[in-house]
C-alpha cells in the first residue's frame, strides 16, 4: 500500500513479475499482465508502483461502471491519448479506430479490426518511446474495449509496449481476457500485514490481537489500513477469531458508511450523486449537482474526508465506499439522482449516458425511456459495439410494455449477443421471448439465432434440425422480408452440408423444392444462386451444370464484403462443377476480404473450408497451411488453437487411424456429418496409398455409392473406382468410372476428366495406356497436384508390371517429387517403393519439408517471398509490422538468406 503505509510492503514477488513485463517491453518484446484480486488487496498500489519512475510514456484508461455499456469507451481514451501517431497507420486501420471512438462515421468495424488498429497504434507510439498502457478496475471496462485489449495482449510481439490491467477475481475478467498472463494478488503474509496494521494504527495492537486482525482480514492491505483507525476494531467479536479469514467486505463497508455518516448532509448528497454516476466525469457531476441541491465544493469536502480523490475525475477510495453510499440510499433517492444525471447528460449531449441513467429512474415499464435506450443501442451498433448494444437492448426490452415491440427488442438483443460471441447468453435471452406475440419476421429471426447458437455450441440436436428450422424461418419471412427469406434459404443449404446425412425434420428433396420456390420470388444474382442450388439438389447432373455455373458466377461476382460470407457456397458449387481454380480464386478473395475487415469468425470458417478444398484438388502442404491458419486465428480470438482438429488433414498427415476414427466419431456425435464424411473418406484415401484396398473399398462404398450426398460423394468416385478395382469389385469400379466420364462430359473440367481417365485406365480392358496418358495430360492443366502425382503413380505401376521399367521409372520419379513437395507422405512412400522396384535410384521421402520454421515463421516467409510488405503481412496475420520484421529476421537466419529474393528462391524449390 501507498499512503499511510509508507510504501509497498511484502510485494517483492509481484513487483518482480511486473518488472519482467516492463523489462521485456523496454527491450522490444511486448508483454501484458492481468492483476486479479479482491478489492483493497493492493492491485492499484502495484499499478501505481509500476508507473512511478518507469521511464515509459504512460497511457491510462481505467474502467468506469457508467461506461461499461458504451462501446469502445476505453479505446476512445487510448486513441485520444495517442492520436499523434495515427499518421503512421494504414488508412484501413485508422478509419475503424475513428468510427469505434465515435470520431467519424462509417461502416461498423469488427472488434478484431479495431484491435489490430490499437495494436498498430501502440506499436507506432512504442517506436518513438516505450509505452505502458495501464487500466485499473478493468472489470468495469466496456465489453468491446475488453475484447480489443485481449486481442492486443495476445498479439503483442516485437513492440516496445507493456500492458497492465487490474480487476476483481469474481468478475469473470480472466475468461473475457483469455490468453492474457495472470498474476493473482492475494493478501499479505502475516509479517508485512502486521507492519501495515501497526503503521496505520494510532496505538499498537497487542500481538494476539494483531494476529487475529491479520487472520480475519486475510491480509487485505486496505482493510488493515482503514479498519486500523476504527474504534470498533477493538471489539474483535465482529471480525471473528476463528482459524480462517472471514469476508471483510461487510466490515469494511460498514466502516466506510460510518465515515460517510460523519459528513454533512450536502457532502452525503454529493457522494450519492458521484456513486450513481461512477464515470467520474467532472463535467457531468458539475452539471447535475445543482439539480440535486449540492455544490462542487461538497466534492472537495468529500475528498478532505478521505472518501474520494479528485484527479481531475472522481475516484472513490475503494469500491466499497461507492457501494456503501449507494446501497444506504433509498430507492427514491437513487432514482432522483439518476434523473438529475440523465438531465445533465442530455444537456451535455451524452446520448448513451442519458439513456443509461434514465433507465435507472424507472421501476416498471416506460416506453419513452425504452425508446431512448433503443436509440443508444443504434449508436452502439454504428460503432460496432455488439456487446454493448446487446446489453442496452436487453434493458430496453425490460422497459417496453408486453407486445410485438418488446419481443422484437428481445430478439435484437439476442442477435447482438450472438454477434459478440455469447451463444449461450443469446439462447437464454430467446427463452424469455413470447413467440406467440411476435410478428412473422421476428419469429423467423428467432429461428435463425437459435440455429446459429446451435452451431456455435455444437448442440447435436440443434445442428441436425437446423436445416428444417431455417426452412421454417424462410416461411416466416416469405411475403414480409424477401432478403431475409433468401438468406435463410442459403443458410439452410449450408447447414444441410454441415449435417449431411444426419439432417432431421426435412429431406433433401424438400430443401431443394423450397429453395426453388424462393428463387421464383427473387431476381438478379439472388435468383441465379437459388436456382443453381435447387438444380444441384434436384436435377440430374447434366441438367444441373448450367444453372450451377450461373449460380457460381453470380456468387463470385458479388463484392468482397458479401463474398466473405459465401465461402461454403463457393466451395460446394465449385466442387460440384469440378472447377478447382474458380473455387480457389473465390475462396482466396473471401479470405482476403475477411482479413481486411477484421472478421476473424468468417476467416476461421473460410480457412477451414479451404483446407478441406485443398485435399480435393490441391495439395496437402497448402491444406496444412490453411489448418495452421485456423489455429492462429483462433488464438487471436482467445481460443486454444491447439484444440483445433481437422480429421481429414490428420488422415493425410499420418495420424494414427484410431485417432482419426475417434475424431470422426466425435463429429458424428455432435451432428457434424460433413466432418465425419470428409474425415473417413480421407482415411480411405490413405488406405489406398498403403495398398489396403479392401479396407478403403469398405469405407468408401457406403458414402459414395450406397448413400451418396450432393457434391461431396462424387469427389471420391475415382478413389472408389481404384479401391473397388484393386479389391475385386470390378462392376462397382466400372460404374464409378462411367459416372465420372458422364460428369466430365457435362462439366468440361480438366480435373474431372483427368480422374475419369484414371478410373478408366484401372477398369478398361483396352486402350489402357491411352487412358493413363489422357489422365496425366488433363491433370497437368490443373492445380490438383496430388491427383496428377497419383495418375503418374498408377501409370508408373502399370508400366513396371508391363516390364517397361525405364518408362516406369520416369513416371514414378516425377510422382515421387510431386508427392514430396505437396506433403503427401503416404503416397510418397508408395512411389519410392515402386521406383526402387523399377530400378530407379532409391531415395526415401524426407520427413517434413526440410525447413526448420515455426508455423508463424513459415507463414511470414511465404507471404514475404510473394512480395508482401511487412505492413501487409501484419494486417493479414493480425500482428504488428514490428513482429513481422522479428519473424522475418529469424527466418533469414535459419535459412541462411539475406534478401526476400533469396527467400523466394529458397522457398520456390519446395513448391506446394
Amino acid at each position: 500500500m501507498h499512503g499511510s503505509t509508507g510504501g509497498l510492503l511484502g510485494r517483492d514477488d509481484e513487483r518482480r513479475r511486473i518488472a519482467d513485463v516492463l523489462g521485456a517491453a523496454r527491450n522490444g518484446r511486448g508483454s501484458a499482465l492481468l492483476l486479479l484480486g479482491e478489492p483493497g488487496v493492493g492491485k492499484s498500489s502495484l499499478l501505481a508502483d509500476a508507473v512511478q519512475d518507469s521511464g515509459f510514456d504512460v497511457v491510462r484508461a481505467d474502467g468506469y461502471e457508467a461506461e461499461s455499456s458504451m462501446p469502445y469507451a476505453a479505446v476512445q481514451r487510448v486513441v485520444g491519448r495517442l492520436d499523434g501517431h495515427l499518421d503512421a497507420l494504414p488508412e484501413r486501420q485508422v478509419a475503424p479506430l475513428l468510427v469505434a471512438s465515435g470520431r467519424a462515421d462509417g461502416p461498423p468495424p469488427d472488434r478484431f479490426l479495431v484491435g489490430l488498429g490499437v495494436l498498430s497504434l501502440l506499436a507506432a507510439a512504442g517506436d518513438a518511446h516505450p509505452v505502458l498502457c495501464v487500466m485499473d478496475d478493468a472489470h468495469d471496462l466496456d465489453a468491446e474495449s475488453l475484447d480489443v485489449l485481449a486481442f492486443v495482449a495476445r498479439r503483442l510481439g516485437a513492440e516496445h509496449v507493456a500492458l497492465l490491467l487490474a480487476g476483481r477475481v469474481e468478475s469473470g475478467l480472466e475468461q473475457r481476457l483469455a490468453g492474457m498472463p495472470v498474476l493473482e494478488v492475494g493478501g499479505l503474509a502475516p509479517e508485512p500485514a502486521a507492519a501495515v496494521l501497526h503503521r496505520a494504527a494510532a496505538t499498537p495492537f497487542p500481538p494476539t490481537m494483531t494476529a487475529a486482525i491479520v487472520r480475519a482480514t486475510g491480509g487485505n492491505p486496505l482493510a488493515l489500513t482503514d479498519l486500523a483507525a476504527d474504534p470498533l476494531l477493538r471489539e474483535l467479536d465482529g471480525l471473528g477469531l476463528g482459524p480462517e479469514p472471514v469476508p471483510i467486505g461487510r466490515h469494511l463497508e460498514a466502516h466506510y458508511l460510518r465515515r460517510v455518516m460523519h459528513t454533512s448532509a450536502a457532502v452525503q448528497g454529493w457522494l450519492l450523486l458521484a456513486a450513481a454516476d461512477s464515470s467520474g466525469d467532472p463535467r457531468l457531476l458539475a452539471e447535475a449537482a445543482p439539480r440535486c441541491g449540492v455544490e462542487v465544493a461538497d466534492g472537495e469536502a468529500a475528498e478532505g474526508a478521505g472518501l474520494v480523490v479528485l484527479d481531475p475525475g472522481v475516484r472513490f477510495r475503494h469500491p466499497l465506499v461507492r457501494s456503501a453510499v449507494y446501497r444506504s440510499a433509498s430507492g427514491t433517492q437513487r432514482r432522483r439522482v439518476h434523473g438529475a444525471l440523465a438531465q445533465a447528460a442530455a444537456a451535455l449531449g451524452l446520448v448513451e449516458a442519458e439513456a443509461w441513467h434514465a433507465s435507472r429512474t424507472v421501476t416498471g415499464v416506460d416506453p419513452d425511456v425504452a425508446d431512448r435506450l433503443d436509440r443508444a443501442a443504434e449508436l452502439a451498433a454504428r460503432r460496432g459495439g455488439a456487446s454493448s448494444r446487446a446489453g442496452i437492448l436487453t434493458r430496453a426490452a425490460e422497459l417496453t410494455p408486453p407486445g410485438p415491440l418488446r419481443g422484437a427488442r428481445q430478439v435484437a438483443a439476442a442477435e447482438a449477443t450472438l454477434e459478440a460471441g455469447g451463444a449461450d447468453v443469446a439462447r437464454r435471452l430467446l427463452a424469455a421471448v413470447d413467440d406467440a406475440g411476435l410478428d412473422p419476421v421476428s419469429r423467423g429471426r428467432v429461428a435463425t439465432v437459435r440455429t446459429a447458437a446451435s452451431m456455435f455450441l455444437a448442440d447435436a440436436d440443434g445442428v441436425r434440425s437446423a436445416t428444417a428450422d431455417l426452412l421454417r424461418a424462410a416461411d416466416a419471412f416469405r411475403g414480409h422480408d424477401a432478403a431475409r427469406e433468401q438468406e435463410a434459404l442459403l443458410r439452410a443449404f449450408e447447414m444441410c452440408l454441415t449435417a449431411e446425412r444426419q439432417i432431421t425434420g426435412t429431406t433433401l428433396e424438400v430443401v431443394g423444392r423450397r429453395i426453388a420456390q424462393g428463387a421464383a420470388g427473387a431476381d438478379g444474382a439472388d435468383a441465379a444462386v437459388l436456382r443453381g442450388i435447387a438444380g444441384l439438389i434436384l436435377e440430374p447432373y447434366e441438367r444441373a451444370v448450367a444453372p450451377a455455373r450461373a449460380a457460381f458466377d453470380a456468387v463470385v461476382s458479388q463484392p468482397d464484403e458479401v463474398l466473405r460470407y459465401r465461402g461454403t457456397l463457393v466451395a460446394a458449387v465449385g466442387a460440384f462443377l469440378w472447377d478447382e481454380r474458380g473455387r480457389d480464386r473465390g475462396l482466396d478473395r473471401a479470405r482476403r476480404a475477411a482479413g481486411r475487415l477484421g472478421d476473424l469468425q468468417q476467416l476461421d470458417t473460410l480457412l477451414w473450408v479451404s483446407a478441406l478444398g485443398e485435399l480435393c484438388g490441391g495439395t496437402v502442404r497448402r491444406a496444412q497451411g490453411f489448418d495452421d491458419g485456423v489455429r492462429e486465428v483462433r488464438r487471436a480470438m482467445g481460443y486454444d488453437g491447439e484444440n483445433v482438429v481437422n480429421g481429414a488433414v490428420l488422415a493425410w498427415t499420418g495420424a494414427p487411424a484410431a485417432l482419426v476414427e475417434a475424431v470422426a466419431a466425435g463429429a458424428d456425435a455432435t451432428g457434424f456429418g460433413g466432418v465425419t464424411s470428409s474425415t473417413l473418406c480421407a482415411l480411405a484415401v490413405r488406405e489406398i496409398a498403403e495398398r489396403d484396398h479392401a479396407a478403403a473399398y469398405a469405407r468408401l462404398h457406403p458414402f459414395v455409392i450406397q448413400e451418396p450426398f450432393l457434391q461431396t460423394s462424387p469427389l471420391f468416385l475415382a478413389d472408389h473406382a481404384e479401391a473397388a478395382a484393386r479389391s475385386g469389385h470390378l462392376d462397382d469400379a466400372a460404374r464409378s468410372a462411367a459416372d465420372l466420364v458422364a460428369r466430365a462430359d457435362a462439366n468440361g473440367s480438366s480435373w474431372c476428366r483427368g480422374l475419369a481417365e484414371r478410373a478408366l485406365a484401372l477398369t478398361a480392358s483396352d486402350d489402357v495406356e491411352a487412358h493413363h496418358g489422357a489422365s496425366v495430360a488433363a491433370l497437368r492443366d490443373t492445380t490438383a497436384v496430388i491427383d496428377l502425382a497419383r495418375s503418374l503413380l498408377v501409370h508408373g505401376e502399370w508400366l513396371r508390371r508391363a516390364r517397361r521399367r525405364r518408362e516406369a521409372a520416369v513416371r514414378l520419379q516425377e510422382a515421387l517429387v510431386l508427392f514430396e513437395r505437396s506433403g503427401a507422405t503416404t503416397f510418397a512412400a508408395r512411389a519410392a517403393a515402386e521406383l526402387t522396384a523399377a530400378g530407379g535410384a532409391e531415395r526415401p521421402a524426407p520427413a517434413g519439408d526440410g525447413l526448420d520454421l515455426t508455423t508463424q515463421e513459415r507463414t511470414v516467409a511465404r507471404l514475404a517471398s510473394a512480395g508482401r510488405t511487412n505492413a501487409e503481412i501484419g494486417a493479414r496475420l493480425f500482428i504488428s509490422p514490428n513482429t513481422v520484421d522479428y519473424h522475418l529476421r529469424k527466418v533469414f537466419q535459419k535459412l541462411g538468406v539475406t534478401s526476400r529474393r533469396q527467400l523466394a528462391d529458397r522457398l520456390g524449390r519446395r513448391a506446394d
